[in-house]
Formats: structure tokens, sequence, C-alpha cells
């Protein structure tokens, strides 16, 4: 069996005299798409944070390609191989496609000018082997507003494994689409697995993290309540933990 990417041993975090996270433990391995889930409130937004440096956790250890770290800030995650893919899509709609694909991280001629015509292929590149974006109705050049909220997902998503992220985090990533879109992102998800990376997929809606996920991890008030590979649950008795955690407030142990 392969180490683990992501090791998280007994990570608590606490503002004041409330506790968010108390001692969550559990692996995410290369190659896999890892389902986290549980309830509102349940810490999953919290745990994100930590692993991205938006907070500092207050206590445990979080191991990343076999090295502790201590992430302070989202751009240092991102350096060390961390990419999230938050609901709301971070794009521009206002700006074309190869300009958010590339803003805050523009590539450059040697002479240190922005590399403009480079940009624009990579980015035609990434359209048609990353997403199997093929129509005409689509190009480098169309701006983010005209893209349904699949499409955007997908660019996201697509940029990240450009800047080959090892693990990408996608928060709710089909919150708010039609059942097509939510598809079509099902779809590009099922895309990182196969080019040989690593997802957390925070979702509520149980239908779609079962059909994508490898493994479920359950948070249940800061805690993990329950850790299940695919082949150990059913999507019915997923749900029904759920609800069980929801109506007793129990941690199943």
């Amino acid at each position: 069996m392969p180490s683990p990417l992501l090791e998280l041993r007994d990570v608590s975090l606490s503002f004041g005299r409330v506790h968010v996270l108390k001692g969550v433990s559990f692996d995410v391995f290369p190659g896999e798409i890892v389902a986290l889930v549980g309830d509102n409130g349940a810490g999953k937004s919290s745990l994100i944070k930590v692993v991205t440096g938006v907070h500092r956790r207050t206590g445990g250890e979080i191991t990343f390609r076999g090295r502790p770290i201590a992430v302070t800030s989202v751009r240092e995650s991102r350096e060390m191989g961390i990419e999230t893919v938050y609901q709301e899509r971070a794009l521009a709609d206002q700006q074309e496609l190869w300009r958010n694909v590339f803003v805050g991280r523009e590539l450059t001629t040697v002479a240190g000018f922005l590399d403009i015509p480079r940009q624009k292929e990579e980015t035609r590149r990434l359209l048609r082997e990353y997403m199997g974006f093929t129509s005409e109705a689509i190009d480098i050049d169309t701006e983010v507003k005209s893209l349904s909220g699949g499409e955007k997902q997908g660019v996201a998503i697509a940029r990240a494994l450009y800047f080959n992220a090892e693990l990408i985090i996608l928060d709710e990533p089909t919150s708010g689409l039609a059942v097509s879109e939510q598809r079509k992102v099902l779809s590009f998800i099922r895309g990182i697995r196969d080019k040989g990376k690593t997802a957390i997929f925070i979702d509520h809606n149980i239908f779609h993290v079962h059909d994508v996920a490898d493994r479920f991890v359950i948070l249940d008030k800061g805690r993990v309540a329950a850790q299940f590979a695919k082949h150990e649950i059913t999507r019915d008795e997923l749900i029904d933990m759920m609800v069980e955690l929801h109506n007793k407030g129990a941690i199943v142990q």
C-alpha cells in the first residue's frame, strides 16, 4: 500500500472556548477521491481551512508527502501542491478564459515579459485535453460570464491540474447547479483521478459523493465519526448514518 499523501493526526482547532475540531485523524492516499461529509457545523470547512493555511491549528500534526507541515497561508499551500476549488469558483466573469487560467501566475519570457502567446496556447490545450471542450462556441477568448456553472467549475479544476496540484480540495462544487451542470462537474472530478491526482470532495449531496468517491470520512461535531471505503458501505447506509447523526447528535464509534 502506498504511503499517504496527506496525514492528519489529532488535529484540533479552537477559537477561545469554542472547540471547532477535536482530534481529527485520517489519511488521504495518492490517486484517490476522499469524500468529507457531515452536517452543517460538523467542521468540514474549518478542517479545510486548517489544511490550506487560512486557520492555524491549535493542536495535532499534518503531514504532506511524508513531511510535517505548518501552512500559514493559501499561497504557501499552493506552492506545496494543494489547491482549493470553492463553490464560488473564484473566477473573474468579465475576463477571458486564458486570463483566468493564469491570473496571478502568469507565464513570462526569458526576458521577464508576459508570454501571452504561450498562455493562450496552453489554455487551448487545457480546453481540449483536460476539459474536452471541442465546440467552437467556447474558445480561449470566451468571457467566463458566458460559461455555465459546471463549465466554470471545470475551468477551476483544469487550472489546478495545470499547476501540478497533487491534492485538489473541492468545496461544495455542485452547490446551486442544475442537474445537467452537476453531471458535468462530477465528470470533471473523475478526471482528477484519471490524471493520477488526488482530491478531497466536500458535499452535502450523498448521491454525488457516493457516485465518485473512493472513501468517505464522516465528521460530526468536530470529530471523525466514521470512515469507510466505498465497498464497505452502500449509498443508502451512508444516508441512514447521516440522518442518524443529524437526529440523535450521536457519534458513531
